[in-house]
């Protein structure tokens, strides 16, 4: 069914660049994203080598949150086919996703949410074809081995004697990288609550003095689709000097949604804000 050159694509390791997380519920999830899955599909097997249907689609939930938003889930049964060169064999593979759409307009809650729920059903089709499409993930027992890794390199360097005093201090190095990530994003935020207060002392500034881009560049490096619930709400996510922070009004109003898609708040600078995903393809 496959050839040679598609068996070794499909045997290799998952690219860590490929993998990006969130964060649900305290725990951090690894996934790989829709556009992703897509486009390894038609690099392996071809453009019009694969299609997808739809056998059923159907609305499981309905519900209004605590913010009087929208929240809709859905479950859509997902059916991949995939031929060889000639179209004279196939193989089809069937699964299930499920997608949760937020939104003021219960329009808005639909469409994202049917729309989240093909995309989960196509990625877990592909994902019984290995590692490229993220079944790799899937390994606790793999996760585990890292963990002990790590935990074993950490007893042998706590048991092994320091050389100097350069080594002793190591600890205290990393220490304070951290405390310099920390106060970057606390000066962003500064900046932001600044501005805010210079734009309520002086409103008509706003017209005369349009605000300027230079500060903060949205090079839109991430996904915005992950944050399309966001997007619904009137609100925005933009880039700013290593980390994603919402924008717009009435953000503690959607503050649910706003943790939902891995954000934390920032008190001092009232600010929501998460760190920019590092290796992101």
């Amino acid at each position: 069914m496959f050839d040679k050159n598609q068996l070794t694509i499909l045997t290799q390791e998952l690219d860590s660049n490929r993998i990006k997380t969130r964060e649900k519920g305290n725990i951090n999830l690894s996934y790989i994203e829709g556009f992703d899955v897509i486009d390894t599909a038609n690099k392996v097997f071809g453009f019009g080598n694969w299609s997808y249907s739809i056998s059923k689609l159907d609305q499981v939930s309905q519900e209004l949150n605590q913010n009087q938003n929208n929240v809709v889930c859905y479950k859509a049964v997902v059916q991949i086919q995939i031929h060889n060169t000639n179209h004279t064999l196939d193989v089809n593979r069937q699964d299930v996703g499920f997608g949760t759409g937020v939104a003021k307009t219960l329009a808005d809650a639909h469409e994202g949410a049917a729309k989240e729920s093909v995309t989960d059903g196509i990625k877990r089709c592909f994902r019984s074809f290995g590692n490229q499409f993220g079944n790799s993930l899937y390994d606790k027992t793999k996760n585990h081995q890292n963990q002990d890794s790590s935990y074993q390199q950490n007893q042998n360097y706590n048991q092994r004697p320091p050389q100097n005093n350069q080594q002793q201090q190591q600890p205290y190095q990393n220490d304070n990288v951290n405390r310099t990530t920390n106060s970057n994003f606390k000066g962003v935020g500064n900046q932001q609550q600044t501005a805010r207060q210079n734009q309520a002392q002086n409103p008509n500034n706003q017209q005369n003095n349009p605000p300027q881009q230079n500060s903060f560049q949205n090079n839109q490096s991430f996904d915005q689709y992950e944050y399309q619930p966001l997007y619904n709400l009137g609100l925005d996510v933009i880039e700013q000097n290593g980390f994603l922070v919402v924008t717009g009004n009435n953000q503690y109003a959607y503050k649910d949604a706003i943790k939902a898609c891995g954000f934390r708040f920032d008190s001092a600078s009232k600010t929501w804000y998460k760190p920019v995903e590092q290796g992101v393809a």
